[in-house]
Order: C-alpha cells, then sequence, then structure tokens
C-alpha cells in the first residue's frame, strides 16, 4: 500500500486537498497503534496492518479499515474513491460523522478498557498447558497451523512447567518444536538467526524478516532449554542466534537494532535464497551435491523456482561427523558468497524495550554458557541505554536514531529494560545496574500504576495523552508490559527480599486475574512468572 498508494501523486492530492495525513511508525508510538487497534477490533472484528483510521480533528475515528488498492476492484474499494466519498459525508453531513465518532469512542471505552479482576486460580498453570496440547501440531512441532509463528512464550512457560512439575510430556512437545524450528527454514542456516514466522505448517518458508525481539526470546528459550535438558543442540542455536544478532543487528555504539526487512530489490527473500545450479557453481559438484541433498536444494526449488535452505526432511543425529564439517563449510562459502548481495533494509531505531530483551537474553546466556563476551555486550548495551535514551528527569526515552533519543517511555520501555537490568545484575553482580532497575521500577509504579482499578496503563501521566488511555496484559508475539512487570517485580523480591514489590505484582495480577483465568495462552509471560 506504500508503494501503490501513499508514494502515488493522484493518492496523494486527494490526501493533500481533503484531510490531515499523518503516518505513524507503530514501533516508535506504540501507544497510537494500541489505541487505534483497539477501534479496529471492535468495528470491524479484526485488526492489522496497514491500519488505516479516518478520524475527526480530536483524534476520534469513524473509520476504520486495513488495505485499499488505489482502484476500486470488485469488491475491494479503493482509497481515492474511498477518500472522496468521506469527503462528501464531511461536507453535507458533518454533525451526524462527529456524533457517530463520539458514540463510537464511548461504546469502545466501556467494552474494551474493563478488566476482569480476581485471584489466579491454582489451576491456571495445568489449563495452559492442556490448552498447548490441545493445539499441538504433532506431525511439524508448533502450535496450530498456518501461518505458524514461534511463540516463545509457549515453549519457554513449557520449559518451566516441565521443570517443576517433572512434566515429561510438557518436556517433550517443547523439544519437538524446537528441533523442528531449527530444521526448518525460518531458520537462516547460513546467517544464522530466526525469520518472523512461516507461511506454511512445516515451518519450510518464512517471511523473511528478522525481529531482535524474536530473537532475544527464543535465544533465552533455546538457553533454558540447553540449562534443563543439557542438550548440546539447544546450545549450539542460542549461539547461532547470538552471533547474528552481534553481528548484524549490533550498532558500533552498544545499541541493538530493530529489524532486517524481508525484501531487497523489491522482492520478499530475494537476498536468502538459490537457484540449484548456483549452489553447485559456488560450492563445487561433490560438495554442492551433498549440500543439497541435505538442505533440500533441487532444480524446481522450494520457494518460486529458488530454494531456501532446510534440514527438515533429515534426522540431524544421523548426520555423520564428516559430513556435518562439510556442511559447515559449505554454509561460510554460501555466506561469502550471499553477503556480496544486496542487502535487506535494516531499520536502525534503537528501541529501549527491545534492547532490554535482548539485554536480559544475552546476560542470562552469559551465565549459563559462562561467555564473557556475552556478558561485555549486554553491558554495553545497557550502558548504551542509560547514556542515550533517559532524560535529564532520569526517565526512560523509547526510541533512538541517528544521535537522538526521543519519545517519553512507554510501560513496555520500562518492564522490559528493568528484566534486562536485573538479569545483568545476576550475570555481573554490579550493584549499578540493580540499584537502577530499583530506582526504575519505583518511577515505573509512579508513571504508570492505576491506583483506582489496578494494573499497569500503557502509557504514562507524562506521556500525550491520546483518547483512550489503555492497559495490556496480552501476550502477543512481544510480551506485554503488564507481563514483564510481573515478572521483573517478582525477580526483584527474589533479589532484595522486599515484600512491597511481591506486593504489587500480585496487585497487577488481581487487575487481570480472571482474565488470565479464562485466557491462560494469551497470558503466558504472566503465568510464567507464577511458574
Amino acid at each position: 500500500m506504500n508503494r501503490e498508494s501513499f508514494q502515488d501523486e493522484e493518492v496523494a492530492e486527494v490526501l493533500n486537498k481533503y484531510f490531515i495525513s499523518i503516518k505513524v511508525d507503530r514501533e516508535e508510538r506504540p501507544d497510537i497503534d494500541k489505541v487505534y487497534m483497539t477501534f479496529s477490533e471492535a468495528m470491524t472484528g479484526s485488526g492489522g496492518w496497514p491500519l488505516n483510521i479516518l478520524a475527526t480533528p480530536e483524534g476520534k475515528p469513524f473509520f476504520v479499515g486495513t488495505y485499499f488498492p488505489k482502484r476500486t476492484r470488485s469488491r475491494m474499494t479503493g482509497i481515492i474513491d474511498l477518500l472522496n466519498k468521506i469527503n462528501r459525508l464531511w461536507k453535507n453531513d458533518k454533525d451526524k460523522v462527529l456524533e457517530e465518532s463520539e458514540y463510537i469512542l464511548e461504546e469502545v471505552k466501556k467494552r474494551y478498557l474493563v478488566n476482569e479482576t480476581g485471584n489466579i486460580k491454582e489451576t491456571v498453570n495445568n489449563d495452559a498447558k492442556e490448552g498447548l496440547i490441545r493445539i499441538f501440531d504433532e506431525k511439524n512441532g508448533g502450535f496450530g497451523s498456518y501461518p505458524k509463528f514461534p511463540m516463545p512464550q509457549y515453549l519457554w512457560f513449557l520449559l518451566e512447567h516441565s521443570r517443576k512439575n517433572n512434566d515429561r510430556e510438557a518436556l517433550k512437545i517443547t523439544e519437538i518444536t524446537l528441533e523442528k524450528m531449527y530444521k526448518g527454514g525460518i531458520f537462516d542456516h547460513i546467517g544464522y538467526g530466526f525469520y518472523r514466522y512461516s507461511v506454511d505448517e512445516k515451518w519450510l518458508i518464512p517471511h523473511f524478516e528478522k525481529m531482535l525481539y524474536d530473537n532475544a526470546l527464543l535465544g533465552i528459550v533455546y538457553t533454558r532449554a540447553y540449562e534443563i535438558t543439557g542438550k548440546s543442540l539447544y546450545k549450539q542455536v542460542a549461539e547461532k542466534i547470538y552471533a547474528f544478532v552481534i553481528r548484524d543487528m549490533s550498532s558500533i555504539e552498544g545499541g541493538f537494532y530493530s529489524a532486517l526487512d524481508a525484501e531487497s530489490e523489491g522482492e520478499e527473500g530475494k537476498f536468502y535464497i538459490f537457484g540449484y545450479d548456483e549452489v553447485l557453481n559456488v560450492l563445487g559438484e561433490e560438495i554442492g551435491e551433498l549440500y543439497s541433498k541435505y538442505y533440500d536444494i533441487t532444480e524446481e526449488g522450494n520457494f518460486e523456482g529458488y530454494n531456501n535452505p532446510n534440514l527438515i526432511l533429515h534426522d540431524l543425529n544421523e548426520i555423520s561427523e564428516s559430513d556435518r564439517s562439510n556442511l559447515d563449510k559449505a554454509n561460510k562459502i554460501l555466506f561469502e558468497y550471499r553477503n556480496k548481495r544486496i542487502k535487506p533494509h535494516r531499520d536502525e531505531k534503537i528501541l529501549t524495550s527491545w534492547n532490554g530483551l535482548m539485554i536480559a537474553s544475552l546476560a542470562y546466556a552469559a551465565q549459563i554458557f559462562n561467555n564473557e563476551g556475552y556478558y561485555k555486550i549486554a553491558r554495553k548495551s545497557a550502558d548504551f541505554i542509560i547514556a542515550n535514551s533517559m532524560d535529564k528527569e532520569g526517565h526512560l526515552l523509547s526510541t533512538y536514531i541517528n544521535g537522538e533519543g526521543y519519545n517519553v517511555g512507554f510501560l513496555e520501555d520500562y518492564s522490559f529494560f528493568i528484566y534486562g537490568l536485573l538479569e545483568l545484575f545476576e550475570a555481573t553482580n554490579d550493584n549499578k545496574y540493580l540499584d537502577l532497575g530499583i530506582r526504575l521500577t519505583e518511577d515505573m509504579i509512579k508513571l504508570f500504576e492505576d491506583t483506582k482499578d489496578g494494573g499497569l496503563f500503557f502509557y504514562s501521566n507524562i506521556s500525550e495523552q491520546l483518547i483512550m488511555r489503555p492497559k495490556d496484559v496480552y501476550d502477543g508475539a512481544i510480551p506485554s508490559g503488564n507481563s514483564l512487570a510481573i515478572m521483573s517485580l517478582f525477580k526483584l523480591y527474589d533479589l532484595t527480599k522486599e515484600e512491597k514489590y511481591k506486593k504489587i505484582a500480585n496487585k497487577i495480577f488481581y487487575a487481570f486475574g480472571d482474565d488470565i483465568n479464562n485466557n491462560p495462552l494469551s497470558h503466558l509471560y504472566s503465568v510464567i512468572a507464577i511458574e
């Protein structure tokens, strides 16, 4: 839609004639995204991106949609026709539009700003486990059909549940999934790191975007799996994740960048895929044929006539040491060859929240693998955020790019970064990180707490005030701010034995208690905190 419409002169003419156009980067302003996505779900029954909102000058929405083509085709209204129609409506019946927007706002507030309070049931852990077993894909690993997301919280929960309860079933489905994901094309076998999700149920063809938060959370999961089982595969996968992040996602100063695009030269996955003859030419016939046998490289291809390397058809335990050595060499050669291509765009925003997750991930892995390099990199990132993404009053900022930190921090910035600081303290025993974690926790409560109904608001009382002030405890691809706040508060209680942190965590639990009880799979980071 960006290419079709927002960069198109005809569309721009209509937009600029009748509207004030505001384009929002949802990673820089997750508060705006959260508020208006709530309207999308309320008004249409679903959400998604691109999200297009038509609103009054006060920001109250009266029309919501996702994708619109430039021109009307079949049953899809074109953006130009829509904009002209809305303009006529605004001119001829403005009072009705304003009345409707007010009604929509009040209804959404009534229905969507209310959380179900209650004490957490003792059965919530078992309910979560049973829910995951019901949607587990026994053939391919993972949960549900397609598109298939890694869902780190599902795997992390199952690992904790298996450890605490000696539950072999929970561990088994976790291990199946961890191995199948790694063998699949959702993992980049040449340059390492996980892509965002798989478009099929087999983990074969990914959406080729790589996100910092996915790799941070999956790093924790694979490291935890190694810690619990002692199996070297999980350590190897974790180390490959961190190798990718350190090489491709780290700024010289120490912060971690946000993402690598899926496209290069306007084509999805072009940087990552190979032709059959191309592989043979680069590796030579003997090694090329061996590589093709193991990594599913064929003349017909597995992705639009090309090949996305994967190990889906092979048992990792049956690859001989000699073949394994040759395959490792082949991947290094292909990496050097691939690196000469035009690379996908790198989003060089340094987000405090996502950096918090990566700091936590590396600091935890540093302890489990006794890796001093991970300590240093996690510390460097934390020091970068402290130096560049805090204002003069000591409040966190959410975004840093091109030498400037800006946007007042959101709940996820505080709770994720606090979690990272506490993991870093455990890894380094440097009181500087514990002290700052404590101070930021005190600030988080002052800035975000709902003193009336409990829980923490999405944005603070010193942020720009939008038309609604939501709270979020739902865990999607990224943990909710409330979930990580609970985890951080319990960790702080463990470290300091200060009862007040436990009490605050339990108050947040109570504020969302029946939401969690009734749908534990949507709140698994909170349930992990219980485990």
